[in-house]
């Protein structure tokens, strides 16, 4: 004899595992942009701007002070290398962090135009990109330091050891993957997604851009919110990541690398 069925509807919360909607709602959705901006870029942008007004506020101009971007850890070659490659992955949180996000809700890397078609192109594209990109960052970068308007960047200040370089590389990339990721590729597509005109998401991610540089000064803030524009359209029109991510890691590798093979050997680099 069969023994009965217990045909007592379940609790829908029953079971170790919960099936999630496919699509958060919209609310959830902004406070996540909030979030990841506030845990990455966004924080960085806060304390740009304390670092700019603290430098104005200073006795000094800007052009008699300066930033450096890749610092030294410690005088141990040994622990300051394990700490600039600790910084370096840490730094790529932000990234883990969209990457699950977006699998969330129901997306990927691939919903912001990264994935691995057609890399040639993605990267000969990157790389002309960067050559235009760079060579005119450059000389307003230069400009603006001469006019006052900059302090004077300081790419790096590790030791002439046998990893600087790689680690400058590193640094470099790491750059690019984390800033176009979440400050464009990933901000503008959920900025699209909450029905925003293109021109004011543009605008949002390259003010954005510009802000995370103020530490510079006002020129390090205007050659980056016209990087982000030229970027961001870039991705509006073509919906492609990875060439924004390769100009850009190759912009400041030049940057990073040009400036030990550079220093003190050229006159006209601050």
């Amino acid at each position: 004899m069969e023994p009965p069925v217990d045909e007592t509807p379940r609790p829908a919360a029953e079971g170790l595992l919960r099936r999630l909607p496919d699509r958060p709602a919209r609310r959830t959705l902004v406070a996540e942009v909030w979030i990841v901006l506030g845990l990455s870029l966004g924080g960085s942008a806060l304390y740009a701007v304390l670092d700019l007004s603290r430098s104005l506020l200073s006795n000094r101009s800007l052009h008699a002070q300066s930033a450096v971007i890749n610092g030294s850890f410690s005088s141990s070659a040994t622990l300051n290398l394990v700490a600039q490659l600790v910084g370096i992955g840490l730094t790529l949180m932000p990234v883990a962090l969209v990457v699950y996000l977006l699998s969330r809700s129901a997306e990927s890397l691939a919903s912001i135009g990264l994935d691995r078609r057609r890399p040639g192109l993605e990267v000969a594209w990157g790389a002309g990109l960067a050559a235009v990109v760079g060579g005119a960052g450059l000389a307003l970068y230069i400009g603006a330091y001469h006019a006052g308007f900059n302090v004077k960047v300081v790419p790096t200040t590790l030791p002439d050891v046998w990893w600087r370089i790689p680690v400058l590389v590193l640094a470099a990339v790491q750059n690019g993957v984390l800033e176009e990721t979440v400050v464009t590729g990933y901000l503008l597509h959920r900025l699209d997604q909450f029905g925003w005109q293109e021109n004011r998401s543009l605008a949002a991610s390259a003010v954005l851009r510009g802000s995370y540089h103020l530490y510079q000064g006002f020129g390090g803030f205007a050659g980056n919110l016209v990087m982000g524009l030229l970027f961001g359209r870039l991705y509006q029109r073509q919906r492609r990541l990875g060439r924004l991510v390769v100009a850009h890691s190759l912009i400041d590798t030049g940057a990073f690398v040009g400036y030990v093979l550079l220093k003190g050997k050229v006159s006209w680099l601050p």
